[in-house]
């Protein structure tokens, strides 16, 4: 089976090009820049750019399956890309589309569900066979809110130092993704994506510590502490406000631990430890 992966050099991308060449698939790697995409010489690695539609022009030949990433869409353009996408796919004969999406649709939280949500009803619209995978908090999130003080001072520091959050491990998803166009039985089907822990920020601190093998030290900050440590650490600053929203909200309607993950691959999710230890390299 050929599968057409977009997003393939990223985080949850790359993850899915291997374990789709792994299952003995037929990859074709959608990117911006081929020469410098750094894709395994099994995937075959075109040429385009979702946000500019002439360029998906043959991509879908001979392809039966697609991951759809949204999140590289246009936001003010998503439902008229997306259908950009969608439309000449089913003329192509794809007959089933993965995207990834987010919690935020069934949240419902301004400023980031309204696009997903879109791309969303254009999938359903199509009448192609799909399915919505809807991750909450990336685990490697991390890396930027806390990676450089981990790495210099061995700390972490956060506001809302009890707030609990389900920070999933990028593998995870990019299996469920995998799953989803592999396997019969999840078509018209919508995952509430979660890590397997519930977990405060202080505790947050201490998993990621015993994947290190080495204690870290938690110190709390005020809301505009954390914002401007996000801030200096390269997160926008419309961002930062959006994650410390989050982590605000979280403080008293804590998040649940969704089976999603589980009913799916058949297996709980990685822990926040074991994202740590996968991703030691970074964190030292």
């Amino acid at each position: 089976m050929r599968i057409l992966v977009t997003g393939a050099t990223g985080v949850v991308g790359r993850i899915v090009v291997d374990r789709l060449l792994e299952a003995g698939q037929q990859v074709r790697a959608l990117t911006r820049n081929p020469a410098a995409s750094g894709l395994p010489d099994a995937a075959e690695v075109v040429a385009g750019d979702l946000t500019v539609p002439s360029t998906l022009a043959g991509v879908f030949d001979g392809v039966e399956r697609a991951y759809l990433l949204p999140g590289v869409l246009d936001p003010d353009r998503a439902a008229e890309q997306a259908q950009s996408f969608v439309k000449p796919a089913a003329e192509a004969g794809v007959d089933r589309i993965v995207d990834m999406s987010t919690s935020a649709v069934t949240e419902r939280r301004p400023g980031s569900y309204e696009m997903f949500l879109e791309v969303e009803q254009v999938i359903e619209a199509s009448g192609l066979g799909w399915t919505h995978v809807r991750p909450g908090e990336f685990a490697v999130n991390k890396l930027d809110m806390w990676g450089e003080s981990i790495r210099a001072e061995g700390v972490v520091r956060n506001a809302f130092p009890d707030a609990l959050g389900v920070p999933i491990h990028e593998a995870d998803i990019a299996e469920v993704i995998v799953a989803a166009l592999l396997e019969d039985g999840h078509e018209g089907r919508a995952y509430s994506l979660t890590g397997p822990q519930a977990l405060s920020h202080r505790r947050q601190a201490e998993a990621i510590g015993e994947g290190l093998g080495r204690r870290l030290r938690f110190e709390a900050v005020t809301y505009g502490q954390a914002r401007a440590a996000y801030i200096r650490a390269g997160i926008p600053a419309d961002a930062a406000e959006y994650i410390l929203g989050y982590q605000a909200e979280y403080a008293e309607e804590p998040p649940q631990v969704s089976p999603d993950v589980e009913e799916v691959l058949g297996r709980p999710g990685r822990t926040l430890s074991r994202w740590a230890a996968d991703h030691a390299g970074d964190l030292t």
